[in-house]
């Protein structure tokens, strides 16, 4: 659905020191000349109950932080050094389709999945989503995160999974953000496929995480990442734009211009 690149303009915390080392950079940068990795996500579709547009950018989201902030992600944790790889180098995220068998294979995999709003990660399969009679849409987005791999180290789970060709739908307008809660704003001026605006989401989630002080990360992950992922109006859009909040530019590898704005990072913490 999405073979994702991104870059960023503001300085990143942790493994990031600031713009000059940042790896979303616009010119080529020593960040190039390392093994590139990507980060997989695979969200699950069914034809009789796909998930709300709405509800899988949230949950592609969650997945992103959810892979940061697990245990197994840094330290000398089993996932660390990949952790460290991917983010040494170009920040990719691919985001591919998967349902029935192909979905239970993938789940099979070692990663997170995140099922819902909030909710718990879970390391095993999901339970099934039917669809709800009144919309025909599944009740809850589900999400699986792998560890970075290669950029040709793909297992063969995920490397037969379509990327491209599928879009998703919300049944109506998504309700209004909650004021005082973290916020992903989309860009208005962009038609992004659903993949593609997954690979976004996760970019800004990633931007926010880094931004925020150990003491923000540690209250976010144990309120389970509350998050909201929504398009504002084209004057709100101008002002987030220079808020100084993180702003995800992209690479412009699919679907849109390079340089293109995507996605204001909007974190209570990192308000001005």
């Amino acid at each position: 659905m999405s073979n994702d690149d991104t870059r960023q303009e503001t300085p990143a915390h942790g493994s990031v020191k600031g713009p000059a080392d940042s790896p979303f950079r616009h010119e080529r940068t020593a960040r190039d000349e390392a093994p590139q990795f990507v980060l997989p996500l695979v969200v699950r579709i069914e034809k009789a109950a796909p998930p709300t547009r709405t509800d899988a950018l949230e949950a592609a989201a969650r997945a992103v932080l959810r892979m940061l902030a697990d245990e197994r992600s840094t330290g000398d944790g089993e996932w660390a050094q990949a952790m460290r790889d991917w983010q040494d180098a170009r920040i990719r995220k691919v985001v591919r389709r998967a349902r029935g068998a192909e979905w239970r294979k993938a789940t099979q995999l070692p990663g997170i999945t995140v099922t819902g709003p909030e909710t718990p990660a879970v390391e095993a399969t999901a339970p099934e989503a039917p669809a709800t009679e009144a919309t025909g849409f599944a009740p809850y987005a589900e999400v699986r995160v792998f560890p970075p791999i290669p950029l040709d180290g793909w297992p063969k789970e995920l490397a037969k999974l379509q990327v491209s060709g599928t879009d998703l739908d919300d049944p109506g307008p998504p309700p209004a953000a909650a004021p005082a809660g973290p916020v992903l704003w989309l860009s208005p001026d962009l038609d992004m496929s659903a993949g593609k605006a997954m690979a976004q989401a996760g970019h800004g989630a990633q931007l926010a995480w880094w931004e925020l002080s150990e003491t923000d990360r540690k209250a976010w992950r144990e309120a389970g990442f509350p998050l909201s992922v929504r398009t504002p109006d084209a004057a709100r859009w101008r002002q987030l734009t220079v808020s100084g909040l993180p702003l995800v530019r992209d690479a412009g590898f699919t679907e849109i211009a390079p340089g293109s704005s995507t996605v204001v990072a909007d974190h209570p913490s990192l308000r001005r």
